[in-house]
């Protein structure tokens, strides 16, 4: 009994050690697998990536790097990035190029199957299929669970405020370098990884830019122009508040724009500018010493010169005074005040006030001014009141502004200047000429070509200009280009307004007349009302005393007729 028991145990004993070398082999073989399973797939996840629909291990070109926002003075976003998706492929693990074609032309119809097809039959490892997808067109292609296929996470440059201040903000290419407008000009700064939170800050306004835009628009729209253009300008900084040129485009969508939608005609354009030069002319006659407020010109009979004959288009017909000269916007007596000071005298004066040389603003769309080859006196005669020479809105504006700010030219900017800024600027006239161009201007609204332009309170000084465009062998005598600038309030100088329209229709209102007095002149006031306040410009009674000098000159050669 005690024999049988044993040689169980000895059975039994013999079965368990059997059963655990068995588990100890099932054991190893398991933990061989797994190890097996595991080392592949960290070296899946760290070398090769999923092999799964939609997702492979061709390595993708670089996520584009953030580029810094564009703001307003007032910190309004006017460009900034998006995360956005892009669809690419690698045609060597596309199984069906021909299926994969049909499929994706489904969901994107703009692109071309044929065009497709031939990409993903090629040899290379990645080729585009299509950049800056929406969230759903990402959905739709990710739902056809198609091989080969993989999204790239790049970064879009939009434009928030759509079509405003287009020309000043450009566009970038789709990789986001810069190509126009200051997206060119600052595209090293703002495609800077150092930069990247700091926003580049314009000195425009959009409350400014939009009343601006929507004017312009409104006036070219009312008189059947071909094209407008304006801009506002701190006359004391020289800091441009507002920009536009029309027709315009949105920077958003820039590739269905048209060429002359995409021309800037207040800094790329240069344009006869007409009687707006008459302010420089006189102003030079008193620098030079030639004439005083006093003065008298003979208007009486136009002007023969060579084959050229020099008429007024409000013509007097008699003796006339500077300010009247100017009030009246005389040719006649703009070109006799020219000629004392002379060619050489007059070519000098426009060098200082940077009229014969580009703009230097902070964008590359900037024109060079058109000069005579040689300054002869016809040159002289017609430069006097605006013909004959060309330059940009954005270089007479500049211009201006040292007319009436005191004497000192200031370049236009683009970009906001701080607080405490330290007036840089050149003297180009006299302290004492800049008070009496002041008080002329005022009376050309007052009493001039530019009643229209008047906007009670604000005291708004202005110089009308209405050229004929040259055309081959002279100039068209329908196609004209009319303007107005406006300075307010008049005492105290601070801000200008510019309009330029191309090519105006008169209207039944303005009795068929599409002069600068008829068109610009309105549409400046327009403007003006709308931001003066926005610009911290309150109304207040006007004092008579400023200008009595000017209007006793005109009053007392009234008298004397």
């Amino acid at each position: 009994m005690n024999r049988a028991r044993v040689t169980v145990q000895g059975a039994r004993a013999t079965a368990m050690e059997r059963a655990r070398q068995r588990l100890t082999v099932v054991a190893l073989l398991f933990g061989t697998i797994f190890l097996v399973m595991a080392a592949r797939t960290v070296e899946l996840g760290l070398f090769q990536g999923i092999s799964e629909p939609g997702i492979h291990h061709v390595k993708a070109p670089a996520r584009l790097s953030a580029r810094a926002d564009i703001v307003d003075r007032n910190g309004v976003v006017l460009a900034t990035n998006l995360k956005i998706e892009s669809l690419y492929a690698d045609p060597v693990r596309v199984l069906d190029p021909e299926e994969t074609a049909q499929q994706l032309v489904r969901v994107l119809p703009d692109l071309v199957e044929a065009e497709l097809v031939e990409k993903l039959k090629g040899k290379r490892r990645f080729v585009w299929i299509r950049r800056k997808l929406t969230p759903r067109q990402v959905w739709e292609v990710n739902a056809l669970g198609l091989p080969g296929l993989a999204f790239q996470e790049e970064e879009e440059r939009v434009y928030p405020q759509g079509r405003l201040a287009a020309h000043v903000l450009g566009f970038t290419d789709p990789d986001g370098r810069g190509l126009a407008g200051v997206e060119h000009f600052f595209d090293e700064r703002l495609a800077s990884l150092e930069n990247a939170d700091m926003p580049l800050q314009l000195s425009l306004d959009v409350r400014v830019q939009h009343a601006l835009t929507d004017e312009i628009s409104r006036a070219m729209e009312r008189f059947s122009a071909k094209g407008a253009a304006g801009l506002v300008m701190d006359v004391e900084t020289g800091e441009l508040l507002a920009m536009a040129s029309l027709p315009d485009f949105d920077p958003n969508h820039q590739a269905a724009a048209s060429p002359d939608a995409l021309f800037n005609r207040v800094s790329q354009g240069v344009y006869e500018l007409g009687s707006t030069f008459k302010a420089f002319t006189v102003a030079m006659a008193l620098e030079a010493g030639t004439a005083t407020v006093s003065s008298t010109y003979d208007a009486t009979d136009p002007i023969r010169i060579s084959r050229f004959l020099i008429r007024d288009d409000h013509p007097q017909a008699r003796v006339m005074t500077v300010p009247e000269i100017f009030v009246h916007s005389s040719n006649i007596g703009a070109a006799k005040m020219a000629m004392e000071v002379g060619a050489d005298g007059q070519q000098a004066f426009m060098g200082k006030l940077g009229l014969l040389r580009p703009a230097s603003l902070e964008l590359t769309e900037v024109g060079h001014p058109i000069v005579p080859d040689r300054w002869r006196d016809i040159a002289t005669m017609t430069i006097a009141y605006g013909h004959g020479i060309a330059v940009s809105p954005v270089q007479l504006s500049s211009g201006l502004a040292s007319m009436v700010n005191g004497g000192h030219l200031v370049p236009a900017t683009l970009i906001r200047k701080t607080m405490g800024y330290d007036n840089d600027g050149t003297q180009v006239i006299s302290a004492k000429t800049s008070d009496t161009i002041r008080k002329l201007m005022r009376l050309v609204v007052r009493e001039g070509t530019a009643t229209r332009a008047d906007v009670p309170g604000y005291r708004v000084g202005g110089k009308t200009g209405t050229a004929e465009k040259p055309e081959a062998g002279g100039y068209a005598k329908k196609a004209i280009l009319s303007s107005f600038v406006g300075v307010y309030p008049m005492d105290s100088p601070r801000y200008l307004v510019f309009v330029l329209i191309d090519e105006p229709k008169g209207t039944k209102e303005t009795f068929n007349f599409a002069g600068g007095g008829w068109t610009a002149a309105p549409t400046v006031a327009n403007i003006i009302l709308r931001t003066a306040p926005l610009l911290g410009v309150s109304p207040h009674e006007e004092d008579d005393g400023l200008f009595q000098q000017a209007a006793y000159v005109i009053s007392d050669s009234r008298r004397r007729q």
